[in-house]
């Protein structure tokens, strides 16, 4: 088991917040990993989260098994276990520090996507196959790196103007899937190890409570403000991600 209190700190920040994300503020889930591999190897981070994430997958699952697009799913799943397997291949090629800066580059381009997203060009986007598909690979490969598929899957999906729980139940299906090709290939990467795994059940409960707070700070507070904080917050564990991979 990892005895590095430090660890322990951030582990349990980013799970909460990982909850906090399924409980209504959709993406800051991509914080995890980032803020976990400050004190960790990346790889580790993402293998020790990735149990966790199929447990709150298989929530979301039952709650939308009704509402998804399967076309959609068609299209673009095909891509993200190319990206899946090419950032397998990567991860194993490349040392902890090279991974450690992609993984900071994108903690660091994240927010500003989510800031400066661009508009206007939907047309172009609607139905484009091709497209498509190259979403489909760079979600499944910042998926595999960061568990930060999320942007590229929205950059396709949400100009397709799917009905607002079709959208999210095939976001849903799309990781659900996603995650579960992962395991193999984190099991490959061996972090699946006894410590991996003790790590993550010890944290397992802790995803509820970060749903449940989720639920009730989308209630009672600004919801802009909260994510400024929290793009803030991922833009500089980015930066300093990237400072200690290059130094």
């Amino acid at each position: 088991m990892i005895d590095n209190p430090l660890f322990w700190v951030t582990a349990v920040i980013s799970v909460i917040i990982t909850g906090i994300s399924k409980g209504g503020f959709g993406g800051l889930a991509l914080l995890a990993v980032p803020l976990m591999a400050l004190t960790i190897s990346p790889v580790q981070a993402a293998g020790i989260m990735l149990p966790i994430l199929i447990v709150m997958d298989w929530v979301s699952v039952w709650s939308y098994r009704k509402h998804w697009d399967k076309r959609l799913l068609i299209l673009m799943l095909p891509g993200a276990i190319l990206g899946i397997l090419a950032a397998w291949r990567f991860a194993a090629y490349v040392d902890d520090q090279f991974v450690r800066i992609c993984v900071g580059l994108i903690a660091v381009l994240f927010p500003i996507y989510a800031v400066l997203k661009p508009t206007g060009r939907e047309d172009m986007i609607v139905g484009n196959k091709p497209l498509g598909m190259i979403s489909g690979i760079a979600a499944g490969f910042t998926s595999f790196i960061a568990h930060a598929g999320g942007p590229p899957f929205q950059a396709y999906a949400i100009p397709q103007g799917l009905e607002k729980r079709i959208y999210a139940g095939t976001a849903v299906m799309f990781f659900f899937v996603v995650n579960f090709v992962k395991l193999l290939p984190y099991a490959m990467l061996g972090q699946f190890d006894k410590a991996n795994l003790t790590t993550s059940f010890i944290l397992i409960p802790l995803a509820p409570i970060g749903v449940l707070i989720g639920v009730w700070l989308i209630k009672r507070i600004d919801q802009d403000v909260f994510y400024r904080i929290l793009y803030g917050l991922i833009f500089a564990v980015g930066v300093k991600l990237l400072w200690d991979g290059l130094a």
